[in-house]
């Protein structure tokens, strides 16, 4: 992959800037909803006697007006329509207090048995409006991990300047470094774009020709690549496996092309996938690849997250545990191409305390060596971990072997 120029100190500042400004906007926000919910609150009794004198008005003024028998008619009508407009104000105030921070919905005496379960049925409506919402807006996420007293803060002892561990089994972060601090994913980002694809795809035996268009991308961007021919028709599957094992761009741009008509279609999917996992505000991509590009951001957290729905996925986890591959044989290559997942081969003999089965690299100036691994303690938990900014691919599988030597093992051992 090319080497891009680094990013000046000044446009670092920048993007800091404004990282820091969209946090400052959602804490704004925030701070408005909560002053309305208090004022709403504050002001409903004073709602509900508003609308009780009014409902004695109406009733004295229909008593003035109407014989003895209108005046119960009356009465039980105005009394009924004084409930009603009560209960719809109460409903109102449940409603906005549900959708905001998930208070129990508190019920005033009087309210018939009727508009109680209307106000019941309005009130798992607006839970489940915000539990949509929340997960959009990534305050809740199946994916989500959380730093816990036992957290552990990495130090020199490690040398990425980047890095997380999360035990899949209790969701929490065992190990951290700089973990929420912005990168360029690099090739990492091509877990995200088999998870898409994998999303998409039905038939992993249809077969897909690789254009013109695609060979230039990769050699105009210096990419790695299987080694697929201008105009070899090659399976689905060949495509999932040789954009994670070699790093193929040949088959990335391929596989994007097949999914979305496009290489930009598909980009806006995987953006989509990044809203859906509650990431939208940290990360974002322009490309399926990994190239670097001011707008094509995340950190390792938002990769560990990414790492972990892949490994939910049956497909992805399957192409990212295989060690070696062969494609399919094709006029080009009769006897198919024989390519290699190295950052596996290579861990596989290592002391990790446990077992590391799937592993996706990635290497550009800006982001130093960096990989996601999902790894097994000898009792079978789950472990996500990703580092970024190592001196050398070596250095990067050895941050790997300790961090799961010395955090996997132990919390393995209580799991």
């Amino acid at each position: 992959m090319a080497d891009i120029n680094l990013m000046s100190e000044n446009e670092e500042e920048e993007r800091r800037a404004r990282r820091a400004a969209r946090v400052a906007e959602m804490k704004r926000l925030k701070e408005q909803q909560q002053k309305r919910r208090i004022m709403i609150k504050k002001t409903a009794p004073f709602a509900l006697g508003g609308i009780c004198v009014l409902a004695i008005f109406l009733t004295i003024g229909s008593f003035s007006h109407a014989d003895s028998k209108d005046r119960v008619e009356v009465e039980t009508q105005v009394e009924s329509e004084a409930r009603q407009e009560a209960s719809t104000v109460l409903e109102s105030e449940t409603s906005d207090e549900t959708a905001g921070n998930g208070m129990e919905y508190v019920m005033v005496e009087g309210v018939s048995s009727v508009n109680r379960k209307r106000a019941e049925n309005a009130e798992e409506d607006a839970e489940k409006d915000s539990a949509a919402q929340a997960s959009t807006n990534g305050a809740v996420s199946p994916y989500s991990a959380e730093v816990t007293e036992d957290t552990v803060q990495l130090g020199d002892d490690i040398v990425s300047s980047n890095a997380v561990l999360i035990d899949l089994s209790t969701d929490s972060i065992l190990a951290r470094k700089a973990e929420t601090e912005i990168i360029s994913p690099a090739s990492m980002t091509k877990v995200l774009t088999v998870l898409v694809a994998a999303e998409h795809v039905t038939d992993l035996d249809d077969t897909f020709t690789i254009t013109l268009d695609i060979t230039d991308y990769s050699y105009v961007n210096d990419c790695s690549n299987v080694g697929f021919s201008k105009d070899e028709t090659v399976t689905v599957r060949d495509l999932f496996y040789g954009t994670i094992l070699p790093s193929g761009a040949d088959a990335a741009v391929g596989l994007a092309t097949y999914v979305a008509g496009s290489h930009e279609e598909f980009v806006k999917l995987m953006n989509e996938k990044l809203e859906e996992l509650g990431l939208a505000d940290t990360a974002h991509v322009t490309n399926c690849v990994g190239l670097y590009d001011e707008e094509h951001y995340c950190s390792v957290y938002d990769m560990a997250v990414i790492m972990k729905a892949a490994m939910d996925n049956e497909l992805c986890r399957e192409v990212m545990s295989a060690r070696t591959y062969t494609t399919s044989a094709t006029a080009e290559h009769p006897e198919g191409l024989l390519i290699s997942n190295w950052f596996l081969r290579r861990i596989e003999d290592k002391d990790a305390g446990g077992e590391v089965l799937c592993g996706k690299t990635g290497y550009v100036v800006e982001s130093g060596s960096c990989a996601a691994s999902y790894g097994e303690s000898e009792n079978g938990n789950g472990y996500i971990c990703v580092t970024a900014d190592a001196t050398s691919s070596w250095t990067c599988i050895y941050d790997h072997v300790d961090i799961y030597k010395k955090y996997m093992e132990s919390s393995g051992e209580s799991g």
